[in-house]
């Protein structure tokens, strides 16, 4: 890409918003355990990209049947949410899926205009032979999958092998590891160019340190993954892992009212807790 062409791309707003939470141990999110059993607790997202002509959307959370069924702290509607930044769901004009498990890919029918970006990989992943092992498809939710495959058969699914371009500014990397099909998005914003790793990196310190975290389909692309992050983004500093509490921490809140909603487009504040 040219100077001249650089100048062109879209840029955009980022924001993290928090919907759910729920408390963990330090063993529960490294391949092979942690000697050190603190808390570790992990949160949950959906990202707003914004732009002066595009609303879009990277995953959809889950709703309140799913976190009663599975334990966890629904804070709010993430698709409601929205409408703290201005955004309605009849707004958003493309949701990209990172990947089909339930905390990413719930409330699709809450999206009428919206099309949805998924890497093939994925959807055959997601309902092919692997899902003949319990082990394998305890983090999908056969409700979300059935209702994304009847999106494809409204003409509302977009299909990706690989990485791809998906607007101006905006681009689809096929990562894995996590999941057949996991893809992270990279963004071009002011600050430069941001990567939301989503769950090829739950944690800063799963890339930090080379520690997988234990749900993995494979090992290898995982590991992989965080050097295809680090060679996307601008710097350390324009990678966002996809539950880590300390974005909440490292970025401005919306507002003092907006706690749970942080601005991935600015830069990260000076002090960050070491400590969460």
């Amino acid at each position: 890409m040219n100077a001249a062409q650089e100048d062109e791309r879209e840029i955009y707003e980022i924001y993290a918003v928090r919907y759910a939470r729920m408390p963990r141990l330090r063993r529960d999110n490294f391949l092979g355990g942690d000697p050190h059993d603190a808390p570790m607790p992990m949160d949950f997202f959906v990202w707003l990209l914004r732009s002066s002509t595009r609303r879009i959307l990277v995953d959809t959370g889950f709703n309140a049947k799913t976190a009663r069924a599975r334990q966890r702290d629904l804070l709010r509607c993430p698709i409601e949410a929205l409408a703290a930044l201005g955004v309605q769901p009849g707004d958003i004009t493309d949701v990209i899926l990172t990947h089909l498990h339930y905390d990413h890919a719930g409330n699709l029918d809450k999206l009428p205009n919206a099309r949805f970006h998924i890497q093939d990989s994925e959807v055959d992943y997601a309902t092919g032979r692997c899902m003949c092992h319990e082990t394998m498809r305890h983090a999908y939710s056969v409700d979300d999958v059935v209702e994304l495959i009847r999106k494809v058969y409204d003409d509302r699914v977009v299909f990706h092998d690989g990485d791809s371009q998906l607007a101006s500014g905006i681009r689809l990397l096929r990562i894995g590891g996590h999941t057949k099909g996991l893809q992270s998005v990279q963004v071009q914003t002011g600050r430069g160019m941001v990567v939301l790793a989503s769950d090829a990196s739950h944690y800063y310190e799963n890339m930090e340190r080379g520690r997988p975290f234990p749900i993995v389909f494979s090992v290898a692309e995982m590991l992989q993954g965080y050097t295809r992050l680090a060679m996307a983004a601008d710097s350390a500093e324009h990678i966002v892992p996809g539950h880590d509490p300390r974005v909440l921490a490292i970025y401005p809140p919306l507002s003092a009212s907006e706690p749970d909603i942080a601005q991935l487009h600015l830069p990260p504040m000076a002090s960050v807790p070491e400590d969460l």
